[in-house]
C-alpha cells in the first residue's frame, strides 16, 4: 500500500476529501505519467475518465486500457485535461 501523510491514520480529512472532489469532479479526463511503486500501473501517456473521488482521498478513474486502478494524488504524477486527445484511429 502507498502511503499517505494526511493523519496519522493515512487518511485525509473531511474537507480535503471536499476539496479533491471539487478539483477531480467526474467526467474530466486525466492522462498517467507515473504511478510510483505500482507495477499494474496503466503505461505512461494512458488516458481515462474519472468517475469521482472516495471517501480515502483517491481519484477513481476508467483507464482507456480497461484498468480501473485509481490515482492517489499526493503521490502519483498525472494531468488534467480539457478534452481527450484525438487519435489517428479511422
Amino acid at each position: 500500500m502507498r502511503p499517505r501523510k494526511d493523519n496519522w491514520l493515512g487518511f485525509p480529512s473531511r474537507e480535503e476529501v471536499e476539496r479533491l472532489r471539487s478539483i477531480y469532479p467526474p467526467g474530466r479526463i486525466v492522462m498517467l505519467v507515473e504511478m510510483h511503486d505500482e507495477p499494474q500501473a496503466p503505461p505512461e501517456g494512458t488516458c481515462g475518465e474519472i468517475k469521482g473521488v472516495d471517501d480515502a482521498g483517491s481519484i477513481l478513474v476508467r483507464w482507456d486500457n480497461g484498468s480501473s486502478l485509481s490515482l492517489i494524488p499526493s503521490v502519483d504524477r498525472f494531468y488534467l485535461l480539457k478534452q481527450r486527445p484525438k487519435t489517428n484511429e479511422k
